[in-house]
């Protein structure tokens, strides 16, 4: 069992920046695939960004690619996902997930948090 609590977000003005950081409960969170998804209102929830275990592989949405940085630290359970030249269709709630396996879809993973508010004004 894995519990993932996220922080972070917020309202910030378009090019602007932050860092979401999810926080992971348990002994093996090394062993997991890591993933941050986002939803907006009326839409799917999709892929945003994901860091393989050890070595670390990243992956990243063509939407996304070039702004944003996912890292994870293992000695603190923690995932990070560094957002920079924001724009207002970033504008989301941004979940982190954990999964045994990497994939960029959202059936494929098993844990999720509650979400974080990202806002981006014009």
């Amino acid at each position: 069992q894995v519990q993932l609590v996220e922080s972070g977000g917020g309202l910030v003005q378009a090019g602007g920046s932050l860092r979401l950081s999810c926080a992971a409960s348990g002994r093996t969170f090394s062993s997991y695939a890591m993933a941050w998804f986002r939803q907006a209102p009326g839409k799917e929830r999709e892929f945003v960004a994901a860091v393989r275990r050890s070595p670390g592989s990243t992956y990243y949405a063509d939407s996304v690619k070039g702004r944003f940085t996912i890292s994870r630290d293992n000695t603190k359970n923690t995932v990070y996902l560094q957002m920079n030249s924001l724009k207002p269709e970033d504008t989301a709630v941004y979940y982190c997930a954990a999964a045994q396996i990497y994939s960029r879809s959202y059936y494929g993973y098993d844990y999720w948090g509650q979400g974080t508010q990202v806002t981006v004004s014009s």
